[in-house]
């Protein structure tokens, strides 16, 4: 009996040595032969698993895993390979529940966390995989990808220091690690360091050249600091790379009009024909077209074009912005009405002066907020930081209350969130601009927290406002991709408004976006008057400026000299949005 072990021993190490040397038919050969002998011989029936995964035959992998379990119910490899095997047969549950196995045995298994992270971020359960993720880098702190897709749920959270932090993790770990490089970009754009993401992209690029994610993502952090040369050579570098990907094309000719020409008509045509076209084309695909309709005046077909993109936009980003919707139009209402703070301390520190720009998109917010920074007292500009709203629902959470507590601490925890974001300095006096809109949900508070604060409520023709952002595809709010949705947020911002107003009659500033651009001295030297800041003509030549950053859609025209807005071009689209005006008086 002895010597019949030692040679199915013996048997098995020659198995092993020919599959290790990537023989894989002799390898099965002396399995199989030892399994002629010993039918239960668990290594044989493991490394027969493991050839046939190899060979993608993942049904007979399948097989020998099962049989390999009923041998040794408890061991962690065959379980953690099962897991495997049903996700690549396309059975996520399955996967989920052997790999949830094998942590019920050893919960610091560090492949079943990482691969739990896998499955649920397809599954678009990102705490969930957040969680594991974190659980694979602090039991194998030297996993490069265990950084990396921890970073991308941490960006995904918006927790952009974290996100960093581990992206510059999974480089140290594998300095060529490009999609790293590139992610740890997208960071770097998202927290305010354009030079930054600059080099990281170019990075990535140093790393394989034919990163064409790489080359859109320069484009775009191009376009956002005004380098429009370097932008379209981005973005045509990408679509070399990418013919295709109609992405690529969307972003051209947002900046290049003559892209839109015949040839790129006849080739989306084409790519959106095609028997299953690319989610990503349907969306860029419509928006695009749509672009050559508004061009030859054929405003029904244009709509028709913008209604897809919109709703496949949406299906695309649907879990996300399901619970965007019912933020928007639901929580935040609650929110706005209930919560409250504890004044019973009236000290505190009151010489911080934030000027809070609010509206709805497209109404000139972007322009306004630039006139204010770029006079002789220089002011730092947040744009949209959300800082108020996402610190707001924090604390709602933490304390698991309306009651956000002492009025005294909440600011000063508040204040520095903002310093950290470099708005709030002495030398400014205190004084920085909030540009995140939707901060007129939240004026009685901050009323309250910053007493000094001014409020300025951008203001636009209700029609050009609304067809502007239905036009274009404001990728981050969940509300803008229906005209329903539309219509429904700028009523809840019209009743607010009416009611604040009633209330403190004299607290915000009625700018008028086409008294503005009509005559732009006047109106923003009563605008800075406002804002107790001493007026320049700098402050109309915002446009020269070099060191002027934005990320929104108005990139672009905050580039040249204010000029005058015409609202005859959004005419033709009233008799689009006849219905509306019969459910909503202030549209007609």
């Amino acid at each position: 009996m002895d010597k019949n072990k030692q040679s199915l021993k013996e048997i098995f190490v020659e198995a092993l040595k020919y599959y290790q040397e990537r023989d894989s038919k002799t390898a099965e050969i002396f399995c199989y032969k030892i399994l002629n002998i010993n039918p239960n011989h668990f290594e044989s029936i493991s490394l027969l698993a493991n050839i046939n995964a190899v060979n993608r035959n993942f049904n007979k992998a399948k097989e020998f895993l099962e049989k390999a379990i009923e041998i040794r119910p408890k061991n962690v490899s065959i379980l953690n390979n099962l897991g495997t095997t049903y996700k690549e047969l396309g059975k996520p549950k399955e996967a989920v529940n052997f790999y949830q196995k094998v942590l019920e045995i050893n919960p610091d298994h560090t492949s079943a966390n990482y691969n739990l992270g896998l499955e649920f971020y397809k599954l678009k359960q990102f705490k969930k995989a957040k969680n594991y993720f974190e659980k694979t880098v602090k039991t194998q702190p030297k996993f490069s990808m265990g950084h990396f897709n921890l970073g991308n749920l941490q960006k995904e959270f918006k927790e952009y220091k974290k996100a960093k932090i581990s992206y510059l993790k999974a480089i140290e770990l594998k300095p060529d690690f490009g999609g790293a490089h590139n992610n740890l970009g997208l960071v770097y754009s998202a927290i305010g360091e354009p030079q930054n993401a600059i080099n990281s992209y170019n990075k990535a690029l140093e790393i394989n050249s034919d990163n064409a994610g790489a080359y859109n993502n320069l484009g775009r952090i191009y376009t956002e600091t005004g380098e429009f040369k370097k932008a379209i050579d981005s973005h045509l570098m990408a679509i070399k790379l990418e013919p295709k990907n109609l992405m690529h094309c969307f972003y051209l000719a947002e900046l290049n009009e003559d892209f839109l020409n015949l040839e790129l008509k006849n080739k989306i045509e084409k790519i959106l024909n095609d028997k299953n076209p690319f989610k990503g084309d349907l969306v860029f695909g419509n928006f695009l077209l749509s672009r050559y309709a508004r061009k030859e005046k054929k405003y029904e077909s244009e709509f028709s074009y913008l209604i897809k993109a919109h709703n496949y936009y949406f299906e695309f980003k649907k879990e996300k912005f399901e619970i965007g919707i019912k933020y928007c139009f639901e929580d935040v209402l609650q929110i706005a009405n209930f919560v409250k703070l504890d004044s019973s301390s009236k000290s505190g520190d009151y010489n911080i002066k934030p000027i809070f720009i609010i509206g709805v998109p497209r109404s000139g917010s972007t322009m306004i907020e630039k006139v204010i920074g770029s006079g002789i007292k220089s002011v730092p500009l947040g744009e949209e930081v959300a800082i108020l709203e996402n610190f707001i629902n924090k604390k709602i959470l933490e304390k698991k209350s309306f009651n956000l507590g002492e009025v005294k601490v909440f600011r000063e925890e508040l204040v520095n969130l903002y310093k950290e974001k470099g708005l709030v300095k002495e030398k400014n006096d205190f004084v920085f601009t909030d540009k995140s809109l939707n901060n007129f949900f939240y004026l009685e508070l901050i009323k309250e927290i910053f007493p000094q604060a001014k409020i300025i409520n951008c203001k636009r023709k209700i029609l050009s406002s609304i067809i502007s952002i239905f036009q274009n595809n404001l990728t981050e709010l969940a509300w803008a991709h229906n005209l329903e949705n539309i219509f429904k947020y700028f009523d809840n911002y019209f009743q607010i408004m009416n009611q604040i107003k009633k209330k403190y009659p004299n607290f915000i500033y009625e700018l008028d976006f086409e008294n503005f651009t009509n005559m732009p001295e006047a109106e923003s030297k009563k605008l800075l008057k406002f804002c107790d800041l001493p007026w320049d003509k700098k402050c109309l030549e915002f446009y020269k400026r070099k060191d002027i950053v934005s990320k929104t859609t108005s990139r672009q025209q905050i580039r040249k000299a204010i000029y005058k807005h015409t609202t005859d071009r959004y005419l033709p689209y009233k008799k689009l949005l006849n219905k509306y005006g019969k459910k909503y008086s202030w549209f007609n």
